[in-house]
C-alpha cells in the first residue's frame, strides 16, 4: 500500500506502526494474551506454594479457614461475578458504539470493584483486631478460638496455623492489589469513553481491559473455596 495512501486512510486510533487496525488488533491480543500467561504463571506459584502446605498441615489449615467469615467471602463472590457480567455489558456497548451505555456500565463495573475492596478491608480489620495477622503479635489458639471448639479435627499449633494466614494474605492481597490496579485502569477508560474516545471501529481497550478483568474475578473463584471452604462440608 503506498505511504500517501496509508497517511489518507489512517485515523487517531492506529498507531503508526501498523498498516490497518486488523494488524492492530492481532499485535494488542497477542500482547494482551502473553500478559495473562505471566500473570497465571504469578499466582500459580502461590497456589502450588498452598497446595504444598495444606498437604503438610491439613488441621491447620481448616482452624484458619473455619475463623474466616463464608458470609463475606461468598458476598464477595456475587460482587465479583456481578462486575464480570458488568463489563461484559461494556464490551458490548463499546462493540455497538453506545458511548453512554459504555460509560454507565463502566461505572457499574468500578462500584462493584471498590464494594469488593471495602468488604477485604473489614476482613482484614477483623483479622487484625483478632491479632490473626502473621508476625510477633499473632495468636491463634484452637482449643480457645469459637470457630474451632467443635472441630476436634482442627485442632493444630499456632505456628502452623500462621503459615495459613500467610498464605492467605498473600493471595487475597495480590488479588487486591490486581483490584486496585483495575479499578484505576476503569476509571481511565470510563474518562476516555465520556470524550467519545471508542466507537465501532476502535474498542480494543475495552476489550483487553475486560479480560484483564475477567482473570481477576476467575483468581477469586479459585481463592474463595479454597480459603473459605475448607472442612466446612459438615458445617452447612
Amino acid at each position: 500500500m503506498p505511504t500517501s495512501e496509508i497517511a489518507g486512510s489512517h485515523d487517531l486510533a492506529l498507531r503508526h506502526q501498523f498498516v490497518n487496525q486488523e494488524q492492530q488488533r492481532d499485535a494488542s491480543s497477542m500482547g494482551m494474551w502473553l500478559f495473562l500467561v505471566t500473570e497465571v504463571m504469578f499466582f500459580g506459584g502461590m497456589f502450588t506454594a498452598y497446595l504444598i502446605y495444606r498437604h503438610a498441615n491439613p488441621a491447620a489449615f481448616m482452624a484458619g479457614s473455619l475463623a474466616l467469615s463464608v458470609e463475606y467471602g461468598a458476598f464477595n463472590t456475587v460482587v465479583l461475578i456481578g462486575s464480570s457480567l458488568t463489563m461484559a455489558l461494556a464490551v458490548r456497548c463499546a462493540q455497538l458504539g453506545q458511548r453512554k451505555a459504555l460509560v454507565g456500565w463502566l461505572i457499574g463495573t468500578i462500584l462493584l470493584g471498590a464494594t469488593f475492596l471495602g468488604v477485604k478491608a473489614v476482613e482484614y480489620h477483623e483479622k487484625w483486631e483478632n491479632h490473626h495477622v502473621p508476625g510477633p503479635t499473632f495468636n491463634f489458639d484452637t482449643a480457645k478460638e469459637e470457630s474451632t471448639k467443635d472441630h476436634p479435627e482442627a485442632q493444630a499449633s499456632s505456628k502452623s496455623v500462621e503459615m495459613y494466614f500467610s498464605l492467605y494474605f498473600a493471595m487475597t492481597g495480590m488479588h487486591a492489589l490486581h483490584m486496585i490496579i483495575g479499578i484505576g485502569l476503569m476509571s481511565v477508560l470510563t474518562w476516555m469513553s465520556w470524550r467519545g474516545t471508542f466507537g465501532r471501529d476502535y474498542f480494543a481497550p475495552i476489550e483487553y481491559a475486560g479480560l484483564y478483568w475477567h482473570f481477576v474475578d476467575l483468581v477469586w473463584i479459585y481463592l474463595f473455596p479454597l480459603l473459605y471452604l475448607i472442612g466446612r462440608r459438615h458445617t452447612f
